[in-house]
C-alpha cells in the first residue's frame, strides 16, 4: 500500500492541475467538432486518456530530472528523487499508463492511432529540451495541445487549418501559465542550468506572459468566430481575460507563492474558454 501511494505520488494524481490544462483545449476540440455535439464515447475516451498521459508525462519527466530535482526545494522530496522508489520502477509506471492510454483509441480511426504516436514521442522528449531549448514551454504547448488534432481526427477523420490554429493558440497559452511556474523556480534553475521561458524573458518576463496570453485570446477568438460562436463564447473568452489581468497583479511583483497561484488559476481560465464554448452551442 505505501508502494502505490509513493506511485500516485510520483504521477501526482493529487495534483490535478496538470490534468485539467490538458483536459480543456481538449475538450474545446471535442465541441467545436462535432459542433457542440459530442459523441460521449469520445468525451470519455479523451478525458481517460488524457488523466493516464499526464500521469505517464509526470512519471518520466521526473526519470528525466532525478538529478536535477534534488537541487530545486519544491521538487526535492519527490518519491523518485528522494530515493523512495528506483528510476526503472517510474518507467514502467510511464510504460504501463502510456500503453494503457493507447489501448483506449484501439476502436478509433487509424488517422488518430497515427496522431496518438506523435503525442507519445512529443510527451517522451518534452523533459530533454530543457537542456537545451530556450523556451521548453512552447514544446509543452505542443504537448498539452496535441489533443486538439486528435480530437479533430476522431470526430471528422481529418484534421481542418482552424484546428492547428487551436493549437498555436494553447502554445501560446502554455507558454503563459508555464512561465508563471517557472518563474516559482527561477533561482534553482539558474543554478543548476535548466533553461527555461522564465530565465529567457529575463526582466521582461511579466509582459512576456501577458502578451502570450493576448496572441492566444486573439487566435481563439479567430477560431470561435470562424465556427460561428458568438455571444456566449464571447463571455467565456471576456471571463478569461479577466482571470489573465488577475493574473498579471499577481505575477508583477514576482513573488513565488502569488506567481504559483497565478498558474493554479489558470484551471478556471481554461474552464470559462469550455463553458464559452458549451453554452454557445447548447443554447443557439
Amino acid at each position: 500500500m505505501n508502494r502505490l501511494k509513493l506511485y500516485c505520488q510520483l504521477i501526482r494524481i493529487d495534483k490535478p492541475i496538470g490534468i485539467l490544462l490538458l483536459l480543456w483545449p481538449t475538450l474545446i476540440a471535442l465541441w467545436l467538432a462535432s459542433a457542440g455535439k459530442p459523441d460521449w464515447k469520445l468525451v470519455s475516451i479523451f478525458a481517460l486518456g488524457t488523466i493516464l498521459m499526464r500521469s505517464a508525462g509526470c512519471a518520466i519527466n521526473d526519470y528525466a530530472d532525478r538529478d536535477f530535482d534534488k537541487h530545486v526545494s519544491r521538487t526535492a522530496q519527490r518519491p523518485l528523487t528522494s530515493g523512495k522508489i528506483a528510476g526503472w520502477e517510474a518507467v514502467v509506471v510511464a510504460a504501463v499508463l502510456a500503453v494503457a492510454a493507447f489501448l483506449l483509441i484501439v476502436p478509433l480511426n487509424t488517422f488518430t492511432k497515427q496522431l496518438s504516436i506523435a503525442a507519445l514521442i512529443i510527451a517522451g522528449t518534452y523533459p530533454y529540451f530543457k537542456r537545451f531549448f530556450a523556451i521548453p514551454q512552447a514544446y509543452l504547448g505542443i504537448a498539452f495541445g496535441f489533443g486538439i488534432p486528435m480530437s479533430f481526427a476522431a470526430a471528422q477523420n481529418s484534421v481542418p487549418s482552424l484546428a492547428w490554429v487551436l493549437l498555436i493558440a494553447n502554445i501560446f497559452w502554455a507558454v503563459a501559465y508555464d512561465t508563471e511556474y517557472a518563474m516559482v523556480d527561477r533561482e534553482d534553475d539558474l543554478h543548476i542550468g535548466i533553461k527555461t521561458s522564465a530565465i529567457t524573458f529575463g526582466r521582461f518576463d511579466v509582459i512576456a506572459v501577458m502578451l502570450c496570453y493576448a496572441v492566444s485570446f486573439g487566435l481563439i477568438f479567430l477560431v470561435g468566430w470562424q465556427f460561428g460562436l458568438r455571444g456566449w463564447f464571447s463571455a467565456g473568452l471576456l471571463v478569461a481575460i479577466l482571470f489573465a489581468i488577475y493574473h498579471y497583479i499577481l505575477i508583477r511583483d514576482r513573488d513565488r507563492a502569488r506567481c504559483f497561484a497565478a498558474f493554479r488559476n489558470n484551471n478556471w481560465l481554461g474552464a470559462a474558454l469550455f463553458c464559452g464554448v458549451a453554452l454557445d452551442y447548447a443554447l443557439r
